[in-house]
């Protein structure tokens, strides 16, 4: 995943490589809007959506699979994974595109198999699940390509909103758990659940806004292939306290939970119960009312992103202010 408040305006570094990466901002949208991945033919694509479900726009159309879409903190731009690009069998690997679908550009020159990416709150670095021999690690990197750092074994890093920590899955297959890498100290300790268990989690976790929790879909009735349906979304303090179930298990499949701009509402796949791969978006208000169903076609919706330019500050560029976070500024509110 990954940030899901939303930050000062970046100045691009004076860098070559960047230069190229980002040659002119594209704008960016003027109301709110949702990023997903969705099959509704041979492949999967990338789409934009108002948050009701409305004006659902496919902004790939491409004949590759593009994946794990991610808002630019400006909303100008969407880092993604795709298999594109590369002759048979084709690998994965980060691609950036303007915000509606133009412009597509490879992140890294260097091909390595790359997917489910990050930004840092202050746009200037990514972290990502990279495939080497011994598994998946997680990786950062600055945009410019100068430097692409190992950081801890796991998949599916979410960067905190205030730029401290990542969050990642770790563990054995059926032992899945949630750790959390300080980036000041480079090391990793495990959140949740605090002991291996039996246990499944996938690599999709999601900070909140203020960064005091993370939501997650988990399995845990054992033996983990005999209920499967029962995954759903929960939600865990950042001190690895406070468990909370967020929907019932009781319902259909849940998983892939991504938090509004706001705090206040969550999306999520819910299985549709008409084939094994067939899933579609739905938004919940937490703190009351019935979840609302987005999509309503397709064998495959995943919400990925939610920008609102509300919630970004409007400012000018002034490189004094990169280290300053919405956050920040909100809570001197």
């Amino acid at each position: 995943m990954q940030r899901k408040y939303l930050f000062l305006f970046l100045i691009v570094p004076l860098v070559p490589l960047l230069v190229e990466i980002f040659p002119v901002f594209a704008k960016a949208p003027s109301t709110a809007k949702i990023v997903f991945g969705a099959n509704r033919g041979q492949d999967r694509d990338i789409y934009l959506m108002n948050p009701d479900g409305t004006q659902q726009v496919n902004i790939t159309n491409h004949p590759a699979d593009d994946i794990s879409p991610v808002f630019s903190q400006t909303g100008e731009q969407i880092l993604f994974a795709s298999n594109r690009g590369n002759p048979a069998p084709r690998t994965w690997d980060l691609y950036l595109m303007d915000i509606d679908g133009g412009n597509v550009q490879k992140v890294f020159a260097k091909p390595a198999i790359r997917i489910a990416p990050t930004w840092s709150p202050d746009g200037k670095r990514i972290a990502y699940q990279r495939m080497d021999p011994g598994g998946p690690f997680i990786y950062i990197a600055t945009m410019d390509e100068k430097k692409e750092e190992r950081v801890a074994i796991g998949a599916g890093p979410a960067w905190s909103p205030n730029g401290t920590e990542i969050a990642f899955v770790s563990g054995a297959p059926e032992r899945k758990q949630i750790s959390i890498l300080n980036l000041h100290t480079r090391k990793s300790k495990v959140l949740f659940p605090a002991k291996p268990v039996p246990s499944w989690i996938p690599a999709s976790v999601a900070w909140s806004p203020t960064g005091d929790r993370i939501a997650f879909s988990w399995l845990h009735r054992v033996p983990l292939k005999d209920f499967p349906e029962t995954e759903t979304i929960y939600f865990v303090n950042r001190d690895g306290t406070g468990l909370l179930q967020v929907i019932d298990e009781a319902g259909p499949w849940v998983v892939s939970p991504v938090w509004s701009p706001q705090g206040d509402e969550l999306l999520y796949m819910r299985h549709d119960g008409k084939a094994e791969w067939s899933w579609q978006i739905f938004r919940t208000d937490l703190v009351g009312g019935q979840p609302e169903q987005l999509t309503h076609i397709g064998i495959w919706n995943s919400p990925a992103d939610w920008f609102d330019p509300a919630y970004a500050l409007q400012v000018s560029p002034q490189p004094q202010l990169l280290t300053t976070t919405w956050a920040d500024v909100k809570i001197q509110d």
